[in-house]
């Protein structure tokens, strides 16, 4: 897996992305981030990247121009057009299956981060393959959704986690929020880890896991509850949901 992203703040970028289990991926080569300097690619000596924009308003705009030539550098050196995500808030909210459709799907692709007032459609249009915003609300650049998108997607890199389970275990991968986790000491602030965790019953403790999945993300996120209950179920998750049943009931009373 190759990602190469477009930034006018480089080191930032790639200094975050060399750190923690990402660094390990690259340096066993796994994956491999590049960053490219925007700026490098204008033709006026201040390097100028940006300009008012046409019709008024505040801010500055990102030209069209650096980041075409900055893009067409990178497809080139590919020898092939590279799939192009333009981060913005304007985009779909990006997803853990966004995640693993393109660790599945592609071997590099291209992410852009804007910066001021945004870019010049022009260059989205000719460029740009999908938009993707990490959220509903407005940040100065787009430096860190880039960082956001490429550790989601390294992380489900063969080799990136050192097992499978490191993430299929994980919020959001199946539909559910992930089960609270505990770790030593067995008793911190007169509060005790669950005795099930203790018990080294490991069918017992997985059932317990998934029940509190299945507490958690009703609680928490109606939308993805209400998403997994429309989905079919196997025997011991219908068993599990009886369960929850009982003791809403049983709460209630």
């Amino acid at each position: 897996m190759r990602i190469d992203i477009l930034t006018l703040f480089p080191d930032i970028v790639g200094d975050m992305l060399c750190e923690s289990i990402l660094g390990r991926a690259q340096e066993r080569g796994y994956v491999r981030i590049e960053c490219h300097q925007i700026r490098d690619y204008t033709l006026n000596k201040q390097k100028q990247v940006d300009d008012y924009p046409y019709g008024g308003g505040f801010g500055m705009i990102m030209q069209a121009d650096p980041l075409y030539r900055c893009w067409s550098h990178v497809c080139e050196e590919a020898n092939r057009r590279l799939h192009t995500i333009y981060l913005t808030p304007a985009g779909k909210i990006f997803r853990q299956a966004d995640a693993k459709r393109l660790a599945e799907n592609y071997d590099r692709f291209i992410l852009v981060c804007g910066h001021y007032e945004g870019v010049d459609e022009r260059f989205v249009e000719e460029c740009v393959d999908e938009e993707i915003s990490i959220g509903d609300f407005v940040l100065t650049g787009g430096e860190i959704p880039a960082l956001a998108v490429a550790d989601a997607v390294c992380r489900l890199v063969p080799g990136g986690l050192s097992d499978e389970s490191c993430y299929t275990d994980d919020s959001h991968w199946n539909g559910l929020l992930e089960y609270p986790q505990y770790s030593r000491p067995e008793i911190w602030h007169e509060r005790k880890v669950p005795e099930i965790l203790l018990s080294g019953h490991h069918a017992n403790i997985s059932k317990w896991r998934r029940l509190q999945s299945f507490r958690r993300t009703k609680k928490r996120r109606p939308d993805l509850w209400k998403a997994f209950l429309e989905q079919p179920k196997d025997k011991g998750d219908l068993k599990l949901l009886k369960l929850l049943a009982e003791e809403e009931k049983d709460a209630e009373e």
